[in-house]
């Protein structure tokens, strides 16, 4: 073999191929077929080719090979070669054959026994390793093959608080590897553990919870759980940790109210985290030897250990982010959760390789694996056991955790059905369920329609990133006057034909924002575009931006931090640049108290409105007018219906450095003045200083 390279490879069910590099001379190979060590008869080449130093031979077999044996070829010359089958993946019947719909898959417990499901067709065996907690040897089992590539082991008797892991053996080659199905794990991701889900808690708080008629009527903060907790600013204990943002009655050395009180403060209706499920980029027993948001998945059914005071417990990190979502829930908040299902943190060592190879990553037509998102390989989710596992995970966190929404990371790479079917799953359970993502079209050479915008007429029920609203804004608020118009559609949610066509089927689907996590901060973007701005002028503008992100159809969406103009010091995608640019400054807030002031009564007024909540584009076209007044906007109520029981209702939008006056045509009230305060004068004119926005009605 020394001069010589040969592998074999099912290419068909009844095909194998065998390819030789060789320096001898080619001579005819006609193979033994083993099949689980039993010889089966000697194959002969249908197909020979040939040249210097490479020969490529096809076997045409008397029957299709069943897939869950070992298989070697036999050659007197070389010896013993497994079959590699990892392309029976790509067959045609592979997904109708093997496609399993049973809800057992990873560990069911009960005390008197403990039963493990894995699917894993392409594997000739998978045994389970266990032992108890704290013991160096493991057990083994040996599993049995079942229905649709489905491997089962049972354990009597209770093994509560056992590690365990498998061993799968695919094409002759074993690899280890933890459950894809696990619900606990050991830290870092060492082990699964097998845990009784009676003692994790069950009351999550959903009856504090009002109903929510639409997603207009939600307003969402976006926050990560170290970020928000991590200040040495506030007395907060648990830093960095689930339980540090369900402590209640912390404080900033200002007095001012942090974490979880904080977030109450701000009358928002969602909080949504940046990734809680098991994460790789983070040492568990180390979290502050490094940072990471956590968009590199490893384990999607296992909430993170960084952010669990004892990782290595297997309870301590389910109890505890229960624990948090309970306490938002008493709050009023609801828990939208981060989700990236598009890739995974270097597939080739994933679990999802590990157990199934070449099975749950997307591959281009030239064969290399899709890299579309830049981040790690694509999942191919369109794939039947791929979707089943997103499905499967997606209602797991919604009903054992008590999740409200999801937010799904680069939701354009997935394919639109299995995105709808999650949103129709968990909107049965709970009508009040969010569900949007980021829509970009990132391309892709997917058979099949993909989540990305310009699907949005597909995914009725699914929220998206509106990027025209946050470009038009932010190039209208810094100065650039041709984006005026097309921000008047921005204001309506992008879905009417009005200055240009829609974007949307309704508001429902704008999720309307100028700044998230991986983009520049508002304030950084204006000193980076208008360097000649005071701080004031930026800090100023920041609020107008607040205010109308609050006052426009679709869903609001704000930052951590954009409340009160916080800096990243001119970076954007600070995903591991750590504390120093991520974490929530208290201190900030205590100087800024009035913007935090100015956010908490636009918030307030949001929720209280109702008007504001409407989504159906046909009502909101014959019900509001914009016009122009000099370089700022009129939005007038042309329905008194709608804001009933006022009369009247008109804002204004002064990005321009200049103030505006405009003559009312009736004596109104000031609801909210320029510095976002609550107002009760009576005017006969709106007079809006540069770079503010006023609110005016009739009695």
């Amino acid at each position: 073999m020394r001069d010589s390279y040969i592998q074999a490879k099912l290419i068909r069910p009844d095909a194998i191929r065998l390819v030789v590099f060789s320096a001898l001379p080619f001579e005819r190979l006609e193979p033994v077929l083993l099949i689980d060590d039993v010889k089966s008869g000697v194959l002969h080449p249908s197909i020979t080719q040939t040249m210097p130093q490479l020969a490529s031979l096809e076997y045409t077999l008397p029957r299709p090979l069943e897939l869950g044996h070992s298989y070697f070829l036999v050659f007197p010359q070389f010896g013993a070669i497994p079959l590699d089958v990892s392309e029976a993946t790509e067959f045609p019947n592979f997904e109708s054959d093997f496609y399993y719909a049973g809800d057992d898959l990873g560990f069911t417990y009960s005390k008197q026994e403990t039963r493990f499901a894995l699917w894993a067709p392409l594997a000739s065996k998978c045994s389970l390793l266990y032992r108890k907690r704290g013991d160096e040897n493991w057990l083994l089992q040996v599993m049995e093959r079942t229905e649709k590539g489905v491997y089962r082991a049972k354990l009597k008797g209770d093994y509560e608080g056992y590690e365990y892991v498998y061993s799968i053996v695919n094409s002759e080659i074993e690899r280890k590897s933890t459950d894809p199905y696990a619900k606990s794990s050991g830290a870092n991701g060492r082990v699964s553990y097998v845990i009784d889900f009676s003692k994790t808690g069950d009351a999550l708080g959903r009856e504090c919870l009002p109903v929510l008629d639409s997603p207009t009527s939600a307003i969402i903060y976006e926050g990560h759980v170290r970020d928000l907790t991590i200040s040495s600013y506030t007395d907060i204990k648990a830093k960095g940790k689930f339980l540090g943002l369900s402590e209640e009655k912390r404080k900033t050395k200002d007095g001012l109210p942090a974490g979880l009180d904080y977030l109450s403060s701000l009358n928002i209706t969602h909080l949504q985290l940046l990734p809680i499920y098991d994460y790789q980029t983070v040492d568990e027993l180390n979290p502050d030897s490094s940072y990471n948001w956590g968009y590199d998945p490893a384990q999607y059914f296992v909430p993170e250990g960084s952010y669990a005071t004892d990782p290595d417990d297997p309870y301590s990190r389910i109890k505890e982010l229960k624990t948090l979502v309970k306490a938002l829930h008493r709050k009023g908040i609801r828990a939208v959760m981060d989700v990236v299902y598009n890739h995974v943190y270097e597939y080739q060592f994933s679990v999802f390789e590990r157990v199934v190879p070449n099975y749950y990553f997307r591959k281009r037509r030239s064969g290399k694996m899709a890299q579309t998102s830049g981040c790690g390989n694509d999942l191919a989710s369109e794939r039947l056991m791929v979707r089943k596992m997103i499905l499967d995970c997606c209602a797991y966190w919604q009903d054992e955790y008590g999740i409200d929404g999801f937010r799904f990371d680069l939701m354009g790479i997935l394919d639109a059905e299995t995105i709808k079917l999650v949103e129709r799953r968990a909107k049965r359970k709970d009508p009040s369920f969010v569900v949007y993502g980021e829509g970009w079209n990132m391309g892709g050479e997917v058979n099949c329609p993909l989540a990305h915008m310009g699907n949005y007429q597909l995914l009725p029920g699914v929220g998206f990133f509106n990027d025209f609203y946050r470009e038009k804004m932010k190039a209208y608020f810094k100065g650039d006057l041709e984006a005026m118009q097309p921000f008047k559609n921005a204001l309506v949610g992008s879905c009417v034909d009005f200055i240009v066509g829609p974007h949307f089927l309704d508001a429902r689907q704008s999720i309307n924002y100028v700044e998230c996590h991986d983009n520049a901060t508002f304030f950084d973007y204006l000193s980076a575009q208008r360097g000649d701005l005071s701080e004031q002028e930026k800090l100023d503008l920041v609020c107008l931006a607040n205010s109308t992100i609050l006052l426009s159809f679709g869903v609001p969406f704000i930052h951590a931090g954009q409340e009160i103009g916080a800096s990243k010091w001119g970076e954007d995608n600070t995903y591991n640049k750590g504390d120093h640019y991520n974490k929530f400054s208290y201190s900030l807030l205590g100087k800024r108290k009035w913007m935090y002031d100015y956010f908490r009564n636009y918030a307030k007024f949001r929720r209280q409105s109702r008007f504001l909540h409407v989504y159906d584009p046909r009502v909101i076209f014959t019900a509001v007018d914009i016009t122009d007044v000099d370089d700022a906007l009129h939005v007038y109520f042309v329905d008194a219906n709608l804001i009933a029981p006022r009369k009247g209702l008109e804002y204004f939008i002064n990005p321009s450095p200049k103030p505006i006056c405009f003559h009312l045509n009736a004596p109104s009230t000031v609801l909210f003045d320029h510095k976002g305060n609550p107002g009760s004068s009576r005017v006969d004119d709106a007079a809006a200083p540069g770079r503010s926005s006023l609110v005016v009605c009739l009695p």
